[in-house]
Protein backbone atom coordinates (compact mmCIF):
# COMPACT_ATOMS: atom_id res chain seq x y z
CA UNK A 1 0.00 0.00 0.00
CA UNK A 2 1.78 3.14 -1.22
CA UNK A 3 1.05 6.50 0.40
CA UNK A 4 2.05 9.74 -1.30
CA UNK A 5 3.33 12.72 0.67
CA UNK A 6 4.83 16.16 0.11
CA UNK A 7 8.54 15.53 -0.13
CA UNK A 8 11.44 15.19 -0.39
CA UNK A 9 12.49 13.27 2.72
CA UNK A 10 12.59 15.38 5.86
CA UNK A 11 9.33 17.33 5.53
CA UNK A 12 6.82 17.81 8.31
CA UNK A 13 4.42 15.89 6.07
CA UNK A 14 6.73 12.88 6.28
CA UNK A 15 6.73 13.34 10.07
CA UNK A 16 2.93 13.19 9.97
CA UNK A 17 3.08 9.95 8.01
CA UNK A 18 5.53 8.30 10.38
CA UNK A 19 3.91 9.78 13.49
CA UNK A 20 0.12 10.20 13.87
CA UNK A 21 -0.70 8.16 10.76
CA UNK A 22 1.69 5.33 11.74
CA UNK A 23 2.77 4.53 8.17
CA UNK A 24 5.93 2.54 7.47
CA UNK A 25 8.69 4.54 5.82
CA UNK A 26 8.93 1.91 3.07
CA UNK A 27 5.29 2.60 2.12
CA UNK A 28 5.80 6.36 1.68
CA UNK A 29 6.26 7.84 -1.81
CA UNK A 30 7.59 11.39 -2.16
CA UNK A 31 6.06 13.99 -4.52
CA UNK A 32 7.42 17.51 -5.06
CA UNK A 33 4.13 19.43 -4.60
CA UNK A 34 0.81 19.14 -2.76
CA UNK A 35 -1.02 19.22 -6.09
CA UNK A 36 0.93 16.22 -7.36
CA UNK A 37 0.15 14.24 -4.20
CA UNK A 38 -3.58 14.84 -4.63
CA UNK A 39 -3.47 14.11 -8.36
CA UNK A 40 -1.58 10.86 -7.72
CA UNK A 41 -4.34 9.69 -5.37
CA UNK A 42 -7.08 10.60 -7.82
CA UNK A 43 -5.28 8.89 -10.72
CA UNK A 44 -4.57 5.73 -8.71
CA UNK A 45 -0.78 6.14 -8.79
CA UNK A 46 -0.86 5.78 -4.99
CA UNK A 47 -3.64 4.46 -2.80
CA UNK A 48 -3.70 7.41 -0.40
CA UNK A 49 -1.90 10.69 0.22
CA UNK A 50 -0.90 12.98 3.07
CA UNK A 51 -1.16 16.76 2.68
CA UNK A 52 -1.12 19.74 5.06
CA UNK A 53 -4.47 21.52 5.40
CA UNK A 54 -4.24 24.00 8.29
CA UNK A 55 -1.62 25.65 10.52
CA UNK A 56 -2.37 27.15 13.92
CA UNK A 57 -0.45 30.36 13.09
CA UNK A 58 -0.89 30.95 9.37
CA UNK A 59 -4.27 29.30 8.83
CA UNK A 60 -5.31 27.13 5.91
CA UNK A 61 -3.14 25.83 3.09
CA UNK A 62 -5.10 27.38 0.24
CA UNK A 63 -3.75 25.08 -2.46
CA UNK A 64 -5.00 22.04 -0.54
CA UNK A 65 -8.46 23.58 -0.08
CA UNK A 66 -8.74 24.63 -3.72
CA UNK A 67 -7.65 21.22 -5.01
CA UNK A 68 -10.22 19.46 -2.79
CA UNK A 69 -12.99 21.86 -3.80
CA UNK A 70 -12.45 22.39 -7.52
CA UNK A 71 -10.20 19.75 -9.01
CA UNK A 72 -10.03 16.43 -7.17
CA UNK A 73 -12.63 13.82 -6.28
CA UNK A 74 -11.01 12.40 -3.17
CA UNK A 75 -12.13 12.07 0.44
CA UNK A 76 -10.52 12.94 3.75
CA UNK A 77 -10.13 9.67 5.66
CA UNK A 78 -8.15 10.75 8.73
CA UNK A 79 -6.53 13.80 10.28
CA UNK A 80 -3.38 14.12 12.34
CA UNK A 81 -1.82 16.97 14.30
CA UNK A 82 1.95 17.52 14.24
CA UNK A 83 3.84 19.96 16.52
CA UNK A 84 5.90 22.32 14.35
CA UNK A 85 9.36 23.29 15.57
CA UNK A 86 11.32 25.35 13.08
CA UNK A 87 15.10 25.56 13.03
CA UNK A 88 17.56 27.65 11.07
CA UNK A 89 19.67 25.19 9.06
CA UNK A 90 23.05 26.02 7.55
CA UNK A 91 26.12 24.33 6.16
CA UNK A 92 28.64 23.38 8.87
CA UNK A 93 30.65 26.36 10.07
CA UNK A 94 28.34 29.07 8.76
CA UNK A 95 27.44 31.97 11.10
CA UNK A 96 24.48 34.38 11.15
CA UNK A 97 26.62 37.12 9.61
CA UNK A 98 27.34 34.88 6.60
CA UNK A 99 23.66 34.41 5.66
CA UNK A 100 22.53 36.40 2.62
CA UNK A 101 19.19 34.65 2.00
CA UNK A 102 16.77 32.29 3.75
CA UNK A 103 14.84 29.69 1.77
CA UNK A 104 11.80 27.71 2.90
CA UNK A 105 8.16 26.88 2.23
CA UNK A 106 6.25 30.21 2.47
CA UNK A 107 4.10 29.08 5.40
CA UNK A 108 7.26 28.21 7.35
CA UNK A 109 8.91 31.54 6.54
CA UNK A 110 5.77 33.39 7.66
CA UNK A 111 5.75 31.49 10.95
CA UNK A 112 9.24 32.84 11.74
CA UNK A 113 8.77 36.51 10.85
CA UNK A 114 9.94 37.95 14.15
CA UNK A 115 13.11 35.86 14.29
CA UNK A 116 14.00 36.87 10.74
CA UNK A 117 13.27 40.53 11.48
CA UNK A 118 15.38 40.52 14.63
CA UNK A 119 18.32 38.48 13.35
CA UNK A 120 18.36 38.48 9.54
CA UNK A 121 16.64 41.70 8.51
CA UNK A 122 19.02 42.20 5.58
CA UNK A 123 18.66 38.65 4.25
CA UNK A 124 16.39 37.97 1.29
CA UNK A 125 13.70 35.29 1.52
CA UNK A 126 13.20 32.63 -1.14
CA UNK A 127 10.33 30.19 -1.65
CA UNK A 128 10.56 26.40 -1.86
CA UNK A 129 7.86 23.77 -2.26
CA UNK A 130 8.69 22.30 1.16
CA UNK A 131 11.02 22.82 4.11
CA UNK A 132 12.93 19.68 3.14
CA UNK A 133 13.43 20.91 -0.43
CA UNK A 134 14.84 24.10 1.07
CA UNK A 135 17.28 22.12 3.22
CA UNK A 136 18.34 20.03 0.23
CA UNK A 137 19.01 23.16 -1.83
CA UNK A 138 21.17 24.67 0.91
CA UNK A 139 23.14 21.43 1.19
CA UNK A 140 23.73 21.18 -2.57
CA UNK A 141 24.49 24.80 -3.44
CA UNK A 142 27.29 27.18 -2.59
CA UNK A 143 26.65 30.64 -1.21
CA UNK A 144 25.24 32.29 1.86
CA UNK A 145 21.91 30.45 2.02
CA UNK A 146 20.15 29.14 5.10
CA UNK A 147 16.96 27.08 5.30
CA UNK A 148 14.07 26.92 7.73
CA UNK A 149 13.23 23.31 8.47
CA UNK A 150 13.09 20.55 11.05
CA UNK A 151 15.84 18.60 12.79
CA UNK A 152 15.13 15.56 10.60
CA UNK A 153 15.98 17.55 7.46
CA UNK A 154 19.20 18.79 9.05
CA UNK A 155 20.25 15.22 9.78
CA UNK A 156 19.30 13.91 6.34
CA UNK A 157 21.12 16.63 4.39
CA UNK A 158 24.18 17.11 6.58
CA UNK A 159 23.33 20.57 7.87
CA UNK A 160 23.86 22.23 11.24
CA UNK A 161 21.08 23.68 13.38
CA UNK A 162 22.26 27.25 13.89
CA UNK A 163 19.17 28.30 15.88
CA UNK A 164 16.42 26.15 17.38
CA UNK A 165 12.70 26.83 17.81
CA UNK A 166 12.66 30.04 15.79
CA UNK A 167 8.88 30.05 15.23
CA UNK A 168 7.15 33.19 16.52
CA UNK A 169 4.49 31.35 18.52
CA UNK A 170 5.31 28.34 20.66
CA UNK A 171 2.83 25.50 20.49
CA UNK A 172 2.72 25.87 16.70
CA UNK A 173 0.84 22.94 15.10
CA UNK A 174 -0.17 21.83 11.62
CA UNK A 175 -3.15 19.64 10.81
CA UNK A 176 -2.51 17.06 8.10
CA UNK A 177 -5.12 14.94 6.35
CA UNK A 178 -4.91 11.46 4.85
CA UNK A 179 -6.86 11.46 1.60
CA UNK A 180 -8.16 8.52 -0.42
CA UNK A 181 -11.34 7.31 -2.08
CA UNK A 182 -12.98 5.35 0.74
CA UNK A 183 -15.76 6.43 3.07
CA UNK A 184 -14.74 5.84 6.67
CA UNK A 185 -17.03 4.07 9.14
CA UNK A 186 -18.52 5.98 12.03
CA UNK A 187 -16.51 5.91 15.27
CA UNK A 188 -18.60 8.16 17.51
CA UNK A 189 -15.81 10.76 17.67
CA UNK A 190 -15.92 12.11 14.13
CA UNK A 191 -15.74 15.23 12.02
CA UNK A 192 -17.38 15.93 8.68
CA UNK A 193 -16.01 18.37 6.10
CA UNK A 194 -18.00 19.92 3.25
CA UNK A 195 -17.82 22.77 0.73
CA UNK A 196 -20.92 24.88 0.03
CA UNK A 197 -20.91 26.51 -3.41
CA UNK A 198 -23.73 29.09 -3.76
CA UNK A 199 -25.35 29.88 -7.12
CA UNK A 200 -24.71 33.60 -6.76
CA UNK A 201 -23.90 36.31 -4.26
CA UNK A 202 -27.06 37.42 -2.46
CA UNK A 203 -28.02 38.75 1.00
CA UNK A 204 -28.31 36.17 3.76
CA UNK A 205 -26.30 33.33 2.22
CA UNK A 206 -24.16 32.74 5.29
CA UNK A 207 -27.21 32.94 7.57
CA UNK A 208 -29.03 30.35 5.43
CA UNK A 209 -26.07 28.00 5.78
CA UNK A 210 -25.63 28.46 9.52
CA UNK A 211 -29.34 28.05 10.26
CA UNK A 212 -29.27 24.43 9.15
CA UNK A 213 -26.64 23.63 11.77
CA UNK A 214 -28.04 25.86 14.52
CA UNK A 215 -31.53 24.31 14.26
CA UNK A 216 -30.02 20.85 14.76
CA UNK A 217 -27.48 21.86 17.47
CA UNK A 218 -24.57 20.77 15.26
CA UNK A 219 -21.27 22.23 16.46
CA UNK A 220 -19.07 23.74 13.76
CA UNK A 221 -15.33 23.57 14.37
CA UNK A 222 -14.41 25.64 11.32
CA UNK A 223 -15.98 27.82 8.66
CA UNK A 224 -13.90 29.60 6.04
CA UNK A 225 -14.62 31.40 2.79
CA UNK A 226 -12.51 31.13 -0.36
CA UNK A 227 -12.93 32.82 -3.75
CA UNK A 228 -15.20 30.94 -6.13
CA UNK A 229 -12.73 31.61 -8.99
CA UNK A 230 -15.65 32.92 -11.05
CA UNK A 231 -15.96 36.60 -10.16
CA UNK A 232 -14.64 39.08 -7.64
CA UNK A 233 -16.82 39.04 -4.53
CA UNK A 234 -18.18 35.52 -5.03
CA UNK A 235 -17.17 32.95 -2.43
CA UNK A 236 -17.51 29.32 -1.45
CA UNK A 237 -17.56 28.10 2.15
CA UNK A 238 -15.51 25.32 3.74
CA UNK A 239 -17.17 23.89 6.85
CA UNK A 240 -15.97 21.35 9.43
CA UNK A 241 -18.55 20.04 11.88
CA UNK A 242 -18.70 17.54 14.70
CA UNK A 243 -20.39 14.31 13.70
CA UNK A 244 -20.50 11.75 10.89
CA UNK A 245 -22.45 11.65 7.63
CA UNK A 246 -24.24 8.58 9.00
CA UNK A 247 -25.60 10.64 11.93
CA UNK A 248 -29.22 11.53 11.15
CA UNK A 249 -28.81 15.21 12.03
CA UNK A 250 -25.76 15.59 9.77
CA UNK A 251 -27.46 13.75 6.92
CA UNK A 252 -30.57 15.96 7.23
CA UNK A 253 -28.53 19.17 7.40
CA UNK A 254 -26.62 18.33 4.23
CA UNK A 255 -29.82 17.38 2.40
CA UNK A 256 -31.39 20.73 3.29
CA UNK A 257 -28.26 22.61 2.24
CA UNK A 258 -28.37 20.72 -1.06
CA UNK A 259 -31.89 22.04 -1.65
CA UNK A 260 -30.83 25.64 -1.01
CA UNK A 261 -27.58 25.75 -2.94
CA UNK A 262 -26.33 24.58 -6.31
CA UNK A 263 -23.59 22.36 -5.01
CA UNK A 264 -22.63 20.95 -1.62
CA UNK A 265 -19.49 18.85 -1.95
CA UNK A 266 -18.84 16.19 0.68
CA UNK A 267 -15.13 16.03 1.57
CA UNK A 268 -15.34 13.19 4.08
CA UNK A 269 -16.32 12.02 7.55
CA UNK A 270 -13.36 10.84 9.60
CA UNK A 271 -12.11 10.35 13.18
CA UNK A 272 -11.05 13.51 15.02
CA UNK A 273 -7.31 14.00 15.26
Amino acid sequence: MKIGYLGPQGTFTEEAGLGPFSIKESDLVSFPTVAEVIEAVEDGVVLKGIVPIENSIEGSFNLTLDMLAFEANVLIEREGIVPIRHNLLVKPGMKLKDIKSVVSQPHATAQCRQFLKDNLSEAATEAANSTAEAAKRVAEENGGRAAIGNALAAKLYGLEVLAEDIEDVKGNQTRFVLIGKEKVARTGQDKTSIVVMPHEDRPGILLQILQEFAFRFINLSKIESRPSKKALGQYIFFIDMEGHIEDKVIEDALKCLGCKFRDVKFLGSYPKG
